[in-house]
């Protein structure tokens, strides 16, 4: 049924390749450099290297100065490898992986600020629009995928990787949604896979942008399999040699070389109860009163490192995040990217709020971290101002457009 239904998808998706080509062709121009274009197009490809095996190929982000950081035109051929992949017969099944000490930082913001400064409002809502797009790829993919996070991933690196089938951590994975941090909201799907974590775990982390490691992406479900960094060669040579589209197969050759591991006694997920507790309220606001009344209790230094951590924040942005978490846990993944489009529309196009350039710029251009938020207290922001995030773009914006028909006919 699977083979029918991915034989059914190619073909109708061939008369489209057309349209989508020259749209990224389009997109995929645009460089600050002045070299040749074959020079613009080598440079390009060379941030998403591609390694071909027997019966499988492997995407490789290649920015490691910048932390794997994906810019719009690696977006773009992530998208155009997948959807080749997919149609390709002889390719059973994908990979993702990174190269140097990071998995991928997510996207690459100090660009889009200065897109924005530029004036460049447009070419913002292209990236989105092409990332968002091959999150919905990667979450509805047909052919078995793996990816390696083997070490830091943040925010949409996140989402180009946790939406997939096996998703591999490391002795060296550090996970982190710090959007809320910047000015930002959790998008790439992030609403999706956060609102399915155990409890209210999924607000914890979207508010606070604290980090999770390896073992605690495996406990919480995050992750599918757990191997150590020296292990990884060993892994990857095996599953470069398969000649298989079965995913149970490949299941079973990265379990060959996993370890069964337990968060130590100091991890965050033995706070599953106070998590729920504090975290579980309607509001930002009595979120923090039910951390401030928790910390004057039991004087746990956990949650004065949770309120500290959101004092840190965008007051909009935390009530935004909250918002798309609890919404994202009644939608399917291609709701909640359209949710999170219109979302990020809003912060890059300034409509109610400079916060997403001006934590950038605090956090990582100027690097002062005395970010100055508007409104700068969470009394003043209004459900109105929150609401006008998640309120449909209008006939002159349009929304993202995702062939949830195609991909997945019976929804």
């Amino acid at each position: 049924m699977r083979m029918h239904k991915l034989k059914v998808l190619l073909s109708l998706t061939q008369p489209l390749r057309r349209h989508d080509s020259r749209f990224l062709s389009n997109h995929h121009c645009r460089h600050f450099s002045a070299q040749p274009s074959h020079a613009q197009v080598d440079y390009l490809q060379e941030q998403v290297l591609v390694e071909g095996r027997a019966k499988s190929r492997a995407a490789i982000l290649n920015r490691p100065s910048a932390l794997n950081a994906i810019t719009p035109s690696m977006a773009a051929r992530l998208s155009r490898l997948y959807e080749s992949w997919e149609e390709n017969s002889d390719i059973g099944f994908v990979m993702m992986k990174g190269n140097g000490r990071a998995f991928c930082s997510g996207a690459d913001v100090v660009t889009l600020y200065e897109l924005i400064n530029e004036g460049k409002v447009e070419e913002c809502k292209k990236f989105f629009e092409t990332l968002y797009k091959f999150v919905y790829l990667l979450g509805t993919y047909l052919k078995p995928n793996v990816a390696i996070l083997d070490g830091v991933t943040m925010g949409s690196g996140a989402g180009i990787s946790l939406p997939g089938m096996f998703r591999v951590v490391t002795d060296r994975t550090v996970y982190s949604t710090p959007e809320a941090q910047i000015g930002f909201h959790p998008d790439a799907g992030a609403s999706y896979y956060l609102s399915r974590l155990p409890g209210y775990l999924g607000e914890y982390l979207a508010l606070t942008g604290e980090k999770l490691n390896g073992v605690e992406m495996i406990a919480c479900g995050l992750a599918t399999h757990y191997s150590l960094k020296e292990r990884l060669p060993w892994m990857e040579e095996r599953l470069g040699k398969l000649i298989t589209d079965d995913r149970l197969v490949i299941e079973n050759s990265l379990a060959q070389y996993g370890d069964l591991v337990y968060p130590d006694s100091k991890s965050v997920l033995h706070k599953f109860e106070k998590i729920d507790k504090c975290f579980s309220q309607d509001t930002v606001e009595e979120i923090i009163e039910g951390l401030e009344r928790e910390a004057a209790e039991s004087h746990d230094e956990w949650c004065n490192a949770a309120l500290n951590k959101m004092k840190e924040a965008s007051p909009l942005s935390l009530k935004v995040a909250l918002k798309s978490i609890r919404e994202g846990r009644f939608q399917p993944l291609d709701q909640c990217l359209v949710r999170e489009y219109r979302i990020s529309v809003n912060w890059v196009s300034k409509r109610m709020s400079g916060d997403f350039c001006e934590g950038v710029r605090a956090r990582l251009v100027d690097k002062d971290f005395a970010p100055k938020w508007g409104p700068t207290r969470l009394e003043e922001v209004t459900i109105d101002m929150v609401d006008c995030f998640f309120t449909p773009l209008g006939e002159l914006e349009p929304e993202l457009n995702l062939a949830t028909a195609l991909r997945e006919p019976s929804m």
